[in-house]
Parts: structure tokens; sequence; C-alpha cells
């Protein structure tokens, strides 16, 4: 199997492909799956994870819960469609042995650790269809050459001996793999891997892991991914959903949810992460003109070569790196941006010194009318906070003027109703005194009379 998958690298290896270098991060997570593409020479980038994964334990020993840090370091190496990785995780472990009672182990070290490299073998060319001016049918209609895949290889070594126990798989152990990606448009992407892991060790077990990205604008960014793994025992799978954003042009933030199955155990797995990457990125020497357009070497004629004379030159031309023409600045022609056929992939070069200060023209102008409006946008906002304040204060102080004429009535009639119990106890007084004296002039009387 072994020997299959070398010869399978050496003779796709032979076919040209373009650079891999990005000028924003390109990262794999939150997925798990691995895009065929390498981020590039002079890169150092890392794709960190913290997750939490439960289930129910099954017969009989098993590994329901997690939780821990994964780590993804990749880096371009020799050449831009070469790359190297260590992929580890450092997690807390809680093994179960299910028979008949229940009993649970808990473990702290490493849960992987994978050293591998891939190689990009094949980049399929698309139409341009931007530069179909004549059918509007044709301008928009499918492209089926993007159900032709990129295809990478993949070759990694697994190191088991110091991991948890339930993750060791017999030691040193290869792994072995094919990563495709599907563009069918500037905005989706379909990657599918498949793996052939543990070849050697305890339950060595194939894989496939297929994704769907989809880009809703610059920052954000959404996946949709299953997986399936199959050995002798038994066969797991998970279903998952995430997002990502776009920090800046080195960091991206990203979180995933997914549910896993085993046997007849339905669990969670959650994650949260960020991906970062020190770019020191160099690109090769080009060779400009005083246009500032690339100089092309000069192609070999071939006519009158023979039939054998020009099948020599293309078979030569399959080892040969072609380079892309650029576009050369002719009289009264200006270069327009959609003529330009930009590798969502590669960096976006300007095609001339004069295509180049134009640009920054529009970029500055863009700039200071965003700037104008923000600025406008931004007084408007500012005015209609202060309208709101002021409405708030003056209902407040209404509300205040209401609430203490509400007091003073209140005052007033409690001040009427205590002077109206005083006149009635006045009146009661005086009641009081002219029948006491009225009884004092009738005892005087009768004491008179006898």
């Amino acid at each position: 199997m072994i020997k299959k998958f070398l010869t399978l690298f050496l003779l796709l290896a032979t076919i040209s492909v373009s650079a891999q270098y990005t000028e924003v991060i390109n990262s794999n997570r939150p997925g798990l799956s691995e895009s065929p593409y390498s981020v590039g020479t002079g890169v150092y980038q890392f794709e960190t994870s913290f997750f939490h994964r439960k289930a129910d334990a099954i017969p009989t020993f098993s590994n329901p819960q997690a939780t821990g840090l994964n780590i993804h370091f990749r880096t371009g190496l020799l050449d831009e469609k070469f790359e190297v990785s260590l992929t580890t995780a450092i997690q807390q472990d809680k093994n179960a042995f299910l028979n008949i009672y229940e009993s649970t182990t808990n473990q702290f070290g490493f849960g992987q650790f994978t050293l591998a490299a891939k190689y990009l073998v094949f980049v399929p060319k698309y139409n341009d269809r931007s530069k179909e001016i004549r059918s509007w049918n044709k301008r928009h209609k499918f492209d089926f050459k993007r159900w032709i895949p990129h295809v990478s290889v993949y070759a990694g070594v697994n190191i088991g001996s110091f991991l948890n126990d339930y993750h060791q798989r017999g030691g040193i152990t290869p792994k072995l793999g094919v990563l495709l990606q599907n563009e069918f448009s500037d905005r989706l992407n379909v990657i599918t891997n498949i793996y052939y892991n543990y070849m050697g060790g305890y339950l060595p077990e194939w894989s496939y892991i297929i994704s769907g990205t989809y880009n809703f604008n610059k920052k954000w960014s959404g996946f949709a991914e299953h997986q399936a793994l199959f050995n002798k025992q038994e066969t797991q799978s998970n279903l998952g959903l995430g997002v990502a954003y776009l920090f800046n042009k080195n960091i991206q933030i990203n979180s995933a949810l997914r549910s896993t199955f085993q046997e007849e155990s339905i669990g969670y797995h959650g994650s949260i992460g960020v991906s970062y990457r020190i770019d020191r990125h160099v690109d090769k020497f080009v060779e400009l003109d005083e246009f500032g357009n690339k100089i092309e070497e000069e192609k070999t004629q071939t006519y009158n070569k023979g039939f054998f004379g020009r099948m020599l030159d293309k078979i030569k031309g399959i080892f040969k790196k072609k380079d892309k023409i650029d576009p050369e600045i002719e009289e009264g022609n200006d270069i327009n941006d959609e003529d330009i056929n930009d590798d969502p992939r590669g960096r976006k070069r300007p095609k001339s010194i004069l295509d180049d200060l134009t640009k920054k023209d529009e970029k500055e102008k863009k700039q200071t009318t965003k700037a104008d409006k923000k600025a406008a946008k931004k007084k408007k906002k500012e005015e209609e906070k202060a309208l709101k304040k002021l409405e708030k204060e003056k209902l407040k102080e209404e509300k205040r003027k209401e609430k203490e004429r509400l007091k003073l009535e209140k005052e007033i009639k409690k001040m009427e109703e205590e002077l109206k119990k005083e006149e009635e106890k006045a009146k009661e007084e005086e009641l009081q005194r002219q029948y006491e004296e009225e009884k004092k002039k009738r005892a005087a009387k009768k004491k008179e009379d006898e």
C-alpha cells in the first residue's frame, strides 16, 4: 500500500501547479478537513482551538469525555506547493470501562501527535467567463470543469508512545491521504479528505471528511461538515456546523458545534479557537520593463520542426513552470480590473506603474469619500443622540414638576383637613363650655330656691 502511494506521489508531482501564498490567512479551522493548498514559504501559521467533547459510555472500553487544546502548526518549505505540519492535542481524558458496572478514570496528557507533509500535485484551469461579452448565457453559465478538484497528496507519522492510554494505537504508525478541493464559485468551496490511518498499528482505520465552506463576505464565512471513521470494531461519525471571522489579514477567530455518533451513543463536541500566522514571505525576483510589465522570454518557434519536434517541445513544456502573461499597456487603452483574471488563492499584483498609480488615486478617493460619509453619519448620530437626551431631560423635568404639584396639593388637602378638625374640636369645646355654664347656673338657681 505504501509503495502504491509513493508511486502515485512521484507520478503526479511532475504536473505544473501555481503558487500557494495568499495575502490573508488561509486556515483549516474550525473544520477537521485540510485544504490541499500550502500556506507558502516564509509563513509560520498556528491554528488553535479549545474543545469539549462529551458522550455516553459504550461497552467495553471508551473515551466518553475530553477537554483540552488542539494545536496545528503549518509552514511551507523549499517550494510554494510543499508544506509540513505538526498536529497535537493537550487534553484531560475521561476513560470508561462498561461491563456490568461502569468504572471511570481520568488522565491528563497528549491526545495526538502527528508530523506530516503534503504536496499539491494538480490544479485545474477554469474558463475566464468575465471576458465573455457576446452572450449573457455563456457569461453566467456554470463551468462544469469546476467539478475537477485540486489534488494534494498527504503523508504523515503518528507518534503514540507518550500519548494517553486510549490514543496510543501501537506506538509509531504511518498515515496516508489524498486531499481534494472543488471551487464551485468564488464563495463556495467543497473539500474532501480521504485517509488511511494507524497503518500496521492497533485498529487501522479508513476515514473521510467532506466540508462545504461558504463566504458570506470578506469577513464572515460558515461551514458544514461530515466525518466518518471505519475500523474492524466500530464506526464513528459526526456532523458539524461553524463560523469563522477574519479579524485581520493574519488573525482568524472561529467556532464550531458538532453532534457525534458512536454505536448507539450520541454526544456533542464544541470548540472555539484562533488562527494566527507570522508572515515572512518574500516574492521571487521578477524582471520588469519601463512600464512595470514583466519581461517574458521569447517563445521558441515550433513550425518547420516536424511532428516529432513539436511533440518533443510539448513534452518539455509539461516539466517547465509557466508564468502567466501580464497584459501590456497600449496607447489609448486602459486596463480595467475586470480584465485581470486574479487567482483567488494568489496575490493581486499591479500590472504596471500607471495602473498602480491609478488604483492608488481611486483608493485614496474612496477612502476620503468613505471618511466624509462616516463623519457625516457620526455627526447625525450625535445630533440625534443630543436631541433624544434633551427630550428625555424635558420629560423628566415635566414629571418632576407634576410630582411636586401633586405633593403640594396633597399637603394643602392635609392642612385643610387638619384645620377642619381643629374647627370641629373648637366648636365641640365651645358647646361643652356652654353646657357647663348652663349647668352651673341651674345648680346655683336651685340652691337659691332652696
